[in-house]
């Protein structure tokens, strides 16, 4: 009785583990790994174990700013089953990301870029029993390569950040419910501009949104372009060529 007491306040209960055998990952990359859950002192059922890739999304409204967190995806690791007292279980799992899972691995000098997995124990007795792991996604060549292609242009990142809501881009529109966003600013004294880039990968195909303030009061404009996933330097070159002149 003592003990079911216990793991009624959490003390003593299962607890659970995710270990991602890689937690560096391209954009849409599988994410592979097991949870590990190892009972407590007393037989426990387990409902569900759950694991949700999860981000960070900003949003305005008229009382300011505010973060919260956004599920881009989950899956269920298993059937009901009890764990007995000390008892060891690994479940494998494969993770298909969103497609617009953002890109954390950016040179921004403000990264506000997050993206993790969070695994919950569904259990009597329990409280709050889950994990986090945070993840580092990298940009596909293709985007890395369009990324090279301004800061070659005297652009540096200045703020990356993932915003709640959708784009739309000429023929594309994002589907998640948020988007990133990467702002470049130029050294320019008299020809002071901002990009803000959003990518959106769609199977073989790299949309782009490109936002430009441009200054002298011309105000923002909008221009948008798709890229193979395997588009060459030129092809990047070429399809960026546009925003750049703008």
């Amino acid at each position: 009785m003592f003990k079911k007491l216990k793991a009624s306040l959490g003390i003593g209960a299962a607890t659970v583990d995710t270990l991602l055998h890689n937690e560096s990952v391209y954009q849409g990359e599988t994410l592979k790994g097991v949870v590990l859950i190892k009972g407590g002192d007393i037989e426990q059922q387990v409902d569900a174990i759950t694991l949700k890739l999860c981000t960070e999304v900003k949003v305005e409204s008229d009382s300011g700013v505010s973060y919260q967190t956004f599920v881009l995806g989950s899956l269920q690791a298993n059937d009901q089953f009890v764990i007995q007292p000390g008892e060891e279980k690994v479940l494998p799992f494969e993770l298909v990301p969103h497609q617009e899972t953002p890109i954390t691995a950016v040179n921004a000098r403000s990264n506000k870029c997050h993206v993790w997995v969070e695994t919950t124990l569904d259990i009597e007795f329990a409280i709050d029993p889950s994990d986090r792991d945070y993840l580092e996604i990298r940009p596909l060549p293709a985007v890395q390569r369009a990324l090279d292609v301004l800061e070659r242009e005297g652009f540096s990142m200045v703020k990356a950040d993932v915003e709640k809501g959708h784009l739309r881009g000429d023929g594309f529109s994002s589907q998640s419910g948020c988007y990133q966003e990467l702002e470049f600013q130029n050294s320019g004294l008299f020809n002071r501009r901002e990009i803000e880039l959003s990518f959106i990968l769609d199977g073989s195909r790299i949309h782009c949104l490109a936002e430009i303030d441009r200054a002298l009061g011309r105000g923002d404009m909008f221009r948008s372009f798709t890229i193979s996933r395997d588009a060459s330097q030129g092809e990047v070159e070429q399809a960026l060529a546009a925003t750049l002149r703008a």
